[in-house]
């Protein structure tokens, strides 16, 4: 029983260095937008925290701002002049007794347009450091893609069956340029049971097969019907592709661009119930993840950094009070209103924000438990 503790602790600590690391550079990037963009526009900023909680250590700078780690590292924030609380939801207590020169570097006192700069620049951030990060990555590894080389057939499949052969390059189908094995799927899947015509690369010699993909069916939660095309070949092998320093930055916006839209697909087949939630991680997963990815190369840690940083980007713009998106949502409000709303609507408005951010952790620390077996962990260490 104490080795099995050992081995469950051993591992843990495996991932939480990695994981510290990770949340707290992308954090970091974050909250620093909004820092940033604030002192730009002349509001003074009382705490840059990273973490929650209790403080482990911190310093005053020269402006009187507190920099502090706390010792819970899920996040952060930056609390403005004026503000009741980091959240920046509404004004303190008192606000309107301040003096012109206090309501001048208040945050609440700010003009529309700065009070959206400052909100948009966190996830704004989020987004240029993955840009520039990615773009980084490119100009000194190259652009990974999987190429669209046959690794494998699988027996019995029509890929088989119309002569498909391991080591086989698709150059183009139905007269698509194919560039990658994600250009093979994606036209693949759209043609269930349509003939294709596949221009193959077999050593010097090239060969079109004329191919019908395989109908493959699939039920969701509410019984509905989806169907995909399948030829049944598989590629494993990556290859790099160099580019100069503009496509690269151009890569990199495109593939953020990209990873944001498959995460909003995501996300709306999950609400749809198109696709479980199983997928769905939450801060344990992350975790998890870290520690692998980390244990490879440090490539691999770096556009993991990438990935985190553009989903907490995008996270931090959907229209839910308490984030930025919530805010952001409120401004566009008042625009429309002339005038913001009243206080008693927007403080019930971020208590339920509050409340469907909490459960939304709740719910996906659950499923991290139950996808590292940490219940079932628990279960057996005690009976």
């Amino acid at each position: 029983m104490l080795t099995t503790v050992f081995d469950f602790a051993s591992s843990a600590l495996s991932y939480l260095l990695p994981f510290v690391v990770v949340l707290s550079i992308v954090v970091f990037v974050h909250e620093f937008g909004h820092f940033w963009v604030a002192r730009r526009c002349g509001v003074r900023v009382m705490t840059f925290s990273i973490g929650f909680g209790q403080e482990i250590f911190g310093w005053n700078d020269k402006h009187g701002m507190r920099w502090k780690v706390a010792w819970l590292p899920l996040g952060g924030y930056v609390k403005m002049f004026g503000d009741s609380d980091p959240t920046s939801a509404l004004p303190e207590e008192g606000a309107v007794d301040m003096t012109a020169d206090e309501k001048k570097v208040a945050f609440f006192s700010q003009s529309l347009a700065k009070r959206m700069a400052i909100v948009f620049a966190g996830p704004a951030s989020n987004y240029l450091f993955a840009i520039v990060v990615m773009a980084g990555l490119f100009l000194v590894n190259g652009q990974p893609y999987t190429a669209p080389l046959v690794d494998k057939v699988v027996p019995g499949s029509v890929a088989e069956q119309t002569g498909f052969l391991p080591g086989d390059r698709v150059l183009t189908i139905d007269d698509h340029a194919i560039d990658s094995f994600e250009d093979i799927k994606r036209i693949v899947s759209l043609n269930a049971g349509t003939a294709i015509d596949v221009t193959l690369e077999r050593g010097e010699a090239r060969q079109t097969i004329h191919v019908t993909p395989e109908v493959v069916q699939s039920t969701d939660r509410f019984g509905g019907e989806h169907h995909v095309g399948r030829l049944g070949i598989s590629s494993t092998m990556l290859e790099y592709r160099k580019l100069s320093p503009v496509a690269a930055i151009q890569e990199s916006v495109i593939q953020a661009w990209e990873l944001s839209a498959s995460t909003l697909r995501g996300v709306g087949q999950m609400i749809m119930g198109t696709r479980g939630t199983e997928e769905l991680g939450g801060p344990l997963r992350i975790a998890e993840m870290s520690g692998k990815v980390a244990q490879e190369d440090m490539g691999a840690l770096v556009f993991f950094l990438v990935l985190i940083s553009i989903n907490l980007g995008l996270i931090n713009l959907f229209p839910v009070p308490l984030l930025d998106g919530g805010h952001l949502a409120f401004y566009i409000i008042e625009f429309l209103r002339g005038r913001p709303m009243g206080d008693k609507a927007q403080e019930f408005a971020f208590r339920v924000g509050a409340l469907m951010v909490a459960s939304l952790m709740v719910f996906a620390t659950w499923q991290d438990l139950v996808h590292l077996r940490v219940i079932s962990f628990l279960r057996n260490l005690f009976s």
